[in-house]
């Protein structure tokens, strides 16, 4: 319990204070697992950002957070300086950049040309 109650205490306050459906959060094996539905994209966005303040390079190997999204709920990401359509299907398994690149073609007309702070939709599988 010494993540939940220590470490990651306000990461599981933020989801339940989000509305994250279905929370449920076990620790085992020192390891956190934490589990749910996201409302919306930005929920989920802001949930995995916090995340990021905790741990800033992902290297503590200490939490393994599941976030889906609410059914009907449209995700959408928002490219940040660096990003390529590679780097962006990573984080969404299942998903190529070919995938985010077709779902995105009103806005992306070159796939190796995609700029800060676009907003791209993200097709689900």
């Amino acid at each position: 319990m010494a993540l939940q109650d220590n470490k990651y205490k306000s990461l599981v306050d933020l989801a339940t204070s989000q509305g994250v459906a279905n929370l449920q959060v076990r620790e085992q094996d020192g390891v956190l697992y934490i589990d749910g539905i996201a409302p919306s994209t930005s929920v989920k966005d802001a949930i995995w950002d916090h995340y990021e303040t905790l741990n800033p390079e992902f290297r503590d190997a200490d939490l393994i957070m599941n976030l889906s999204l609410a059914e009907g709920a449209e995700e959408i990401y928002t490219v940040k300086s660096g990003d390529n359509l590679s780097k962006i299907a990573k984080k969404y398994p299942g998903l190529s950049w070919k995938d985010i690149y077709e779902a995105n073609t009103d806005l992306i007309k070159n796939p190796d040309l995609i700029h800060p702070g676009w907003q791209l939709k993200i097709p689900r599988k």
